[in-house]
Order: C-alpha cells, then sequence, then structure tokens
C-alpha cells in the first residue's frame, strides 16, 4: 500500500526537523579556512552571533599563512577593518625581539613595508613568515571563541540541503551536519557554492561577453619577464631543435592556443609560495622527489643557453633569512597548464594534481641543485638554499596550502569586469575596494606559428588607483539562494579576478559579507535584499574603506 503524498511530505518534514535538530546549529556557517573565512567569523562573532569555521584544511589562514608572505597590497590605505587589523598584529609580533631568530630586526630593516595605520597609531607589516600568520589566525579564532572543525570535507554529492532557495545545513564527508541561517562559501574552490547549485564559471570568457580588453586568449601580449621574449635568442620546442618530427618537449601544448580574444576552460597556473632559508643551521637541503624525471626540465636547460640569468628574480625576503619565492621568467615554479580540470575535480582528483606540482616544483629546485648541464654558477648558488626546518613542520616543511590562483568563479548578482576596475564605470555600493594591478599568470605554453616556444596568458595592467568592489559580486542571483554570500569566488571575470583575488581583499570581502550575513538574520530577509544604506553604515563604523581616501594635503 502506497504512502499519500500528503503523509509522506509530512514525514520528509519530520526527518528533515529531526536530522536538524541532531545538527549543530549556528547564525553563520563559513565553510573554508582561508584568511577569508576567518575574517568573516570575527566579524560575526563581534556582531552578536555565533559562527562556526567548518574547514576541510588542517591549517587556518590558506595562501596568508601558507607561503604567502610578500603580500600583494596594492594601495594600503583602502585596507581597513579585520584586514588592517591583522597586519596590525603581524608588526606586533615582530616588534618583540623574541621574534628574530635568526636574524636581527636591524638587519632585516624596512623590507617589511611598516606603515602608520590609518589613524596613525597602530603600526602595520606586510611581510611575514608563514608561522608568524597563522599564529595570528589562531590567535583571532581563540580570542573570539570561534569553534574550528579541521580536515571536515563538505560532501560535494549529497551534503547540501535546502528548503527552496535557502540552505538549511551542510554535511560533511564525517557525516557530521551543521545548520545555520545564514552561509558563507570561503573556500578558493567555490565547493559550497558549486553544491548550492550557483552559477559559475571556470576559464577566460571571451573579449566580446563582457566589453573587456584584456580577457580570453592573449597570445602575443608579453608583460612582465614571464615569457620567451626576454631571452637573447628564440628557443624551439622540438627535442632536436628546428625538426618538429623529433617530437615535442615536455610542458609545451602542441595544440593550437585559440583566437586571440576568444574564450576558453583555460586557468591560469598554480605554483606553491615556497618558504626557502640560506642560513646554514635552518636548511633542509633540496631533495630529489619521488618520481622526479629530469627530461621534464629540458626547456629550461635552453633557457640557460639562450642567456637567461634570472633565476633568483623572485626570491622575496621576509624575516629571519627567509624568502617567499615566487614565479619568474618563462620556465619557473608555474606549472602551466597542469590544472585545468582541478576546480571541478573530485577530492582524489585534486590530491592528484596537487602531487604532480608538488614533484614538478621540488624536482625544479633539485634540478637546479644538482644537474650539472645546469651553469655552474647557478647550480652552486641554489645549493646554498634550502627548505625552512622551522616553518611547516608537518608537512616536510613543504606549503600546505597549493597557490589557487584562479578556480570557480561565481557568476552572481553582479559580475564585476575590467570596465568596473578601470573606472570606465562605476560600482554600485561599495563594500571594499581592491587596488592590486590586473594579474593574471600564464595560462598556456605553446608552439608560436614560427615554430618556437612561447608563453601565453601573463597580463599585467595597473587600475590606476583603488577600485570599489560591488556588494552583488559576494550574492547569487536570488532565485538560486537566498542564504549564501561568496568572498573568495566573487562574482567577476577572469581579468577583474586576477586584481580581486588577492589576499588582504579576501579579509574584506570576508568581513563585508559576514556584515551582509547577520544583517539578513536580524531583518529576516534574504542577502540580496540587505538595504545598502544600513550596510554601508555599519561597514564604516567597523573601520571598512569604501571609498578612495582624501591624499594628504601638503603642508
Amino acid at each position: 500500500m502506497s504512502t499519500p503524498p500528503v503523509a509522506l511530505a509530512v514525514l520528509v518534514a519530520l526527518a528533515l526537523a529531526v536530522s536538524l535538530r541532531a545538527a549543530e546549529t549556528y547564525d553563520l556557517v563559513i565553510y573554508g579556512g582561508t584568511s577569508g573565512a576567518v575574517a568573516a567569523a570575527v566579524q560575526a562573532k563581534k556582531m552578536g552571533k555565533t559562527a562556526v569555521i567548518v574547514s576541510p584544511d588542517k591549517h587556518l589562514g590558506g595562501l596568508s599563512a601558507g607561503g604567502l608572505g610578500f603580500t600583494d597590497t596594492g594601495d594600503k590605505s583602502v585596507i581597513g577593518g579585520v584586514a588592517r587589523d591583522f597586519y596590525h598584529r603581524i608588526w606586533q609580533h615582530y616588534d618583540q625581539p623574541a621574534a628574530w631568530r635568526q636574524q636581527q630586526k636591524s638587519e632585516y630593516g624596512n623590507k617589511g613595508q611598516g606603515t602608520p595605520a590609518i589613524d596613525g597609531v597602530n603600526r602595520t607589516m606586510w611581510i611575514f613568515e608563514p608561522h608568524a600568520a597563522e599564529k595570528v589566525f589562531e590567535d583571532l579564532v581563540r580570542e573570539h571563541q570561534i569553534p574550528v572543525l579541521r580536515d571536515e570535507w563538505l560532501d560535494r554529492a549529497k551534503g547540501v540541503k535546502k528548503t527552496g532557495a535557502r540552505i538549511t545545513a551542510i554535511t560533511t564527508l564525517s557525516g557530521k551536519t551543521y545548520a545555520g541561517k545564514m552561509f558563507l562559501d570561503a573556500t578558493y574552490e567555490g565547493d559550497l557554492m558549486a553544491a548550492a547549485g550557483i552559477d559559475y564559471h571556470v576559464g577566460r570568457e571571451s573579449r566580446a561577453q563582457y566589453s573587456e580588453e584584456l580577457n580570453g586568449v592573449q597570445t602575443g601580449v608579453l608583460h612582465h619577464r614571464h615569457h620567451f621574449g626576454v631571452l637573447k635568442e628564440k628557443v624551439s620546442p622540438y627535442v632536436v631543435p628546428g625538426d618538429p618530427k623529433s617530437g615535442i618537449l615536455p610542458r609545451i601544448n602542441p595544440d593550437h592556443p585559440g583566437e586571440f580574444g576568444a574564450a576558453d576552460k583555460k586557468l591560469q597556473a598554480y605554483c606553491f609560495r615556497m618558504c626557502l632559508t640560506d642560513d646554514p643551521s635552518n636548511r633542509v637541503p633540496f631533495a630529489k622527489p619521488a618520481g622526479y624525471d629530469a627530461s621534464q626540465y629540458e626547456l629550461l636547460l635552453r633557457i640557460y643557453a639562450a642567456g637567461w640569468t634570472e633565476t633568483f628574480g623572485k626570491f622575496d625576503p621576509i624575516p629571519n633569512r627567509k624568502t617567499d619565492t615566487n614565479n619568474h621568467g618563462p620556465f619557473s615554479t608555474d606549472n602551466i597548464g597542469m590544472n585545468y580540470d582541478y576546480p571541478d575535480a573530485s577530492y582524489a582528483r585534486r590530491r592528484e594534481i596537487i602531487r604532480e606540482h608538488e614533484t614538478y616544483q621540488q624536482g625544479w629546485l633539485y634540478f637546479i641543485a644538482n644537474d650539472p648541464r645546469v651553469p655552474a654558477d647557478v647550480r652552486e648558488k641554489m645549493s646554498r638554499w634550502g627548505l625552512a626546518k622551522d616553518e611547516f613542520k608537518d608537512n616536510g616543511n613543504w606549503p600546505h596550502q597549493i597557490y589557487v590562483r584562479e578556480a570557480r568563479r561565481m557568476i552572481g548578482s553582479y559580475v564585476m569586469t575590467e570596465n568596473e576596475l578601470l573606472k570606465r564605470r562605476p560600482t554600485p555600493e561599495s563594500i571594499g575596494m581592491g587596488s592590486y594591478a590586473m594579474d593574471s599568470h600564464n595560462v598556456q605554453r605553446y608552439i608560436t606559428p614560427e615554430g618556437y616556444v612561447q608563453n601565453e596568458g601573463d597580463i599585467g595592467v595597473s587600475t590606476k588607483g583603488p577600485y570599489a568592489i560591488a556588494y552583488g559580486s559576494l550574492t547569487p542571483k536570488k532565485a538560486q539562494c537566498e542564504n549564501l554570500l561568496v568572498p573568495v569566488c566573487v562574482s567577476s571575470t577572469h581579468i577583474a579576478y586576477g586584481s580581486i583575488r588577492m589576499e588582504p581583499v579576501f579579509m574584506i570581502l570576508g568581513q563585508s559579507a559576514a556584515t551582509a550575513a547577520v544583517m539578513a538574520i536580524d531583518s529576516k530577509i534574504a542577502v540580496q535584499d540587505v538595504p545598502y544604506a544600513a550596510l554601508r553604515t555599519r561597514l564604516l563604523a567597523d573601520g571598512q574603506v569604501l571609498e578612495t581616501p582624501p591624499k594628504p594635503t601638503k603642508k
């Protein structure tokens, strides 16, 4: 005998009610352990609400605590609120003599970009060691009594429960359920957003889609010094130089790169922001990684032969004789073309991609330090460096966070484009500001029509001052979800995201998203209906900067 439809509906509702009573319940459930997640949780607690961080990561802070210590700030005067407090706490850490273990503070000097705060009282520091950043994030969650559930991975297939256009709870692979009034996706990948059925984009839009100049395939556009045009001579992509029949060297795309300005599904390259040291007492020599294959670096030998001398150009100094080492040059730490399926990949496939990136980058270090074909002076200099023994101690001194420069990007209530960043048109309802250049790393390495190797996709264009970020870029379309905000995988085009994706901005947007979430809870409304005038008033009261500050007048 079948159950009548009405009775079945009642049973389903009762089952849902029972499951939610068994769940841990909060005002704001934040998925992700990034800097933006911590900022959001802090703001929610400051506004008197309960908040939880459900993090797939064991370590808080994402890239800010994962090696990116040489902060991409842009105009520091537009970094306020919780973000500003984070960098003030970094300054406080390094103001203590105990923080200087491998180096004297006076020896490091002013490399930390120390600046007075907006109010002229609380100093800031923008360059730091990974463990120092992680300590600040841990201090923040402890001081605000924010529960953090670590190593909890969203069940992306069936872990998001919705009633109509509202999320009611999320469940992780461990079986734990977290119910809430509001939800925040603060991951680099946008997993909660995607699992909730929100529209998103992966890859580059065409130039035509949003009337942009810098989007889509950018063959022939050579910015920075991360391309083969900086060399004294052209480089052949073939095993036997000049002979296509001999085969193509590793890490070169044999296919056509795409028509100029066209959309594609490719991503700017990922890497690890390594913390290296040349202090013998704290140095772990570069080891040969499992799966090492010297042939993967054959192209690098040709680059050296063509006169490349800038291997150490982005060994940026951070305190205690360490570096934040980033990509630099035609063939460097960026693992170009090996991440295209990462955003939508399963957890298992993502782990494979991350392992391949580790093998590539650790092999790059080992190759340069040990292969006799590498110029002797470069080999000898690289051998002076190693991993920092006192960083990432539970991960073999290797960063625990891969640099996901871009993954999914929401298609939300408002899409930020290069036109807003370049002030070609006004941005509505500012909830924070960015200012760093529109910065995309290389997307692919290909063979030119003339038969030489070249990189494509590296763009660096100034925004010519700070720009506002729209509240609508944090909210999905109302019909898709009324109680979710997305402060990391924000609604923006590929090239606009190239500037927005900076760690201080993620903290700014996390704070603003939490503020809006609390206001939506208090008024029992959708996040899309939060009155902007009231939101703006609260953001300003909490130290956010929503428009370009006036320049100080000269006395």
